[in-house]
């Protein structure tokens, strides 16, 4: 089903350039023709994130505008000397209000390094109107006893509802409790506020950190939600509303081998006829890079078994360098993103880092051409 994947960079930051991360892309309808909005923001050191920024291309990925700040989405300093960012923003398009909604959660940082208070983090959202003019940033409001601590909405694939509702993933956790659960919220949205309206149940692992990170997507009837987690899985849980999740059970393979993974995401990749899966894995070549976060494979999931089809499966961005021997110059590529950017073609845009040299690295996107059309997307 895959006919060819091509690797392009989009922004080179190897050769001494800004090393934008989180580049997240959505497909944005137009009377003009549809563009892709992305955002992005620079990466200084670990979990440092600067300021989120906008880009667009008109001409299928070629060429991209110079990426320009969201006033919105910078650090302001708070009253006890943190400094209050957002980071993981997920833009999506919104078509009952023609807006795009960008979603993420905020962070705190202390003399620019990455602070961690165990508490008081929590989903935030930005929209830009059909004007192309950004709005404030607002936190969503939740009140669950269960998220009392944290509420984050981190790189989280969503889905929007005919009716315009728009059903978001969370990990979350109480106060005194270390590692988090996730789920699912069915919001409201009218273009500017969003509110929530019906929350699911409550997936567990209490191991480390617990759940993380979790996207949804909708294939043929069901909703499908894959998750992040630290005890060397990645898991995936299945909903036939949305809401009511069954219990997680680990990325395999269609022989039953389960995946090896470490703390790092997975993002769907939906077509109308199938859905398939990006992710990192341990495999004999990248051995020694940290948490084995390179290459990028993508496999077409088996949705009636819930596993990965081995056969399908293909290197969406490959790893370039010695990641046995020399891994230390053997670039990260983590936090990854998917668009259906137009019926024949689906990306994957990553940002690459590579910590021992100066936190460096290219935008890099894989562009995945079908052999048949999408035909989740319009003409």
């Amino acid at each position: 089903m895959i006919a060819a994947i091509e690797k392009q960079v989009i922004f080179e930051g190897r050769k001494g350039g800004t090393a934008w991360f989180h580049p997240r892309a959505c497909r944005v309808p137009a009377s003009g023709g549809a563009y892709i909005l992305m955002t992005c923001q620079p990466i200084t050191g670990s979990d440092v994130f600067g300021q989120v920024h906008w880009t667009i291309t008109r001409d299928n990925g070629k060429t991209w505008t110079q990426p320009e700040p969201i006033n919105a989405l910078e650090r302001t300093t708070m009253p006890d000397g943190l400094e209050n960012g957002v980071c993981d923003i997920v833009p999506e398009y919104h078509a009952r209000t023609n807006t795009v909604l960008a979603m993420g959660h905020n962070v705190y940082y202390k003399d620019n390094v990455l602070a961690r208070p165990s508490e008081g983090r929590y989903a935030v959202y930005c929209v830009r109107d059909a004007g192309g003019n950004w709005g404030p940033l607002q936190r969503l409001e939740w009140d669950d006893p269960d998220a009392t601590a944290i509420y984050t909405c981190g790189c989280a694939q969503r889905v929007t509802m005919e009716n315009g509702d728009v059903l978001v993933a969370l990990s979350f956790g109480p106060k005194g409790r270390p590692d988090r659960m996730v789920g699912s919220v069915l919001c409201s949205f009218d273009g500017k506020r969003m509110a929530v309206l019906e929350s699911g149940n409550k997936l567990e692992l209490s191991v480390k950190r617990g759940l993380l990170e979790p996207s949804l997507a909708f294939h043929d009837g069901r909703y499908y939600m894959t998750i992040r987690a630290e005890d060397n899985r990645g898991y995936v849980s299945v909903s036939d509303g949305g809401l009511r999740w069954a219990p997680q059970k680990p990325w395999a393979w269609d022989d039953g081998e389960a995946l090896t993974m470490s703390t790092t995401q997975q993002r769907w990749l939906p077509r109308g006829d199938a859905l398939f899966l990006v992710y990192t894995r341990k495999d004999a070549l990248n051995i020694n890079v940290m948490r084995w976060r390179s290459p990028l494979y993508v496999a077409q999931v088996d949705t009636k078994r819930l596993c990965l089809i081995r056969g399908t499966e293909r290197v969406a961005l490959p790893l370039i360098g010695d990641g046995v021997n020399n891994a230390k110059h053997v670039a990260h590529m983590g936090n990854f993103h998917t668009v259906a950017a137009s019926r024949e073609e689906s990306w994957v845009t990553v940002g690459e880092i590579l910590p021992d040299d100066g936190w460096s690295g290219d935008t890099l996107m894989a562009r995945i051409r079908w052999e048949r059309p999408n035909t989740l997307v319009e003409n």
